[in-house]
């Protein structure tokens, strides 16, 4: 029995409130009760406390999950796997790489991949600007990796001529926003309501600018 299922119905009524689908909370709890796991012995995380994962690593990542859905993913510098894995689990049809430079954790994802079946997961043991994907996805994410003009420095050249870049904020980012390089432009800043979570979150859309070739 997983040794987190006591988080669950808190899980389902936060899956529910972001419009996601309740069952998949056995498969998120899977994942969060092997974070917690290696964690203890490898420090993946500086959050040590599963109900506190619960809502700062799963619910949090999936409060990106509309604006997700089919094509090709990268998550860069994913670190266990956030928000990549949730949405991997979230949205089977979207194939989600994870970028990763740092071993120990990509030793992790590498066993959460397996682990958790997800074939539409593959691990990347990278630095962002090394992956010699030039063009190949449809959206780049970044949770905690850098300020908005440094993601693009390290994993602009990934995306696609019409890619998305996401990128998750506490604040709107407008300091940001104003240091975007040229040939970049501010597509949307959506609001996210992530449940239990005290404080603003959004995620900042960032696209080509149209007049600028792939």
């Amino acid at each position: 029995m997983n040794p987190l299922a006591h988080l669950a119905p808190e899980l389902e009524t936060g899956l529910s409130q972001l419009d996601l689908d309740p069952s998949l909370a056995p498969r998120l709890l899977d994942y969060l009760a092997l974070l917690d796991r290696w964690n203890k012995t490898y420090n993946l995380t500086a959050i040590r406390d599963p109900r506190e994962m619960l809502v700062k690593h799963l619910l949090d990542s999936l409060a990106m999950a509309r604006f997700v859905d089919g094509g090709r993913l990268a998550d860069l510098g994913t670190g266990p796997g956030l928000p990549g894995i949730p949405l991997a689990i979230a949205r089977p049809s979207l194939q989600v790489s994870l970028v990763e430079s740092n071993g120990k954790k990509a030793r992790f994802l590498r066993e959460a991949v397996r682990s958790l079946g997800l074939s539409n997961a593959r691990v990347l043991e990278s630095r962002a600007e090394a992956v010699a994907e030039p063009g190949a996805f449809d959206v780049v994410t970044a949770r905690a990796l850098d300020r908005l003009a440094g993601i693009i420095a390290v994993g602009g050249h990934l995306l696609a001529p019409q890619g998305r870049l996401l990128a998750m904020k506490g604040l709107p980012a407008s300091d940001e926003i104003a240091e975007l390089p040229a040939g970049w432009t501010l597509a949307a800043v959506h609001p996210l309501h992530v449940p239990g979570l005290v404080g603003e979150r959004h995620l900042v859309e960032i696209t080509r600018s149209p007049t600028e070739p792939a």
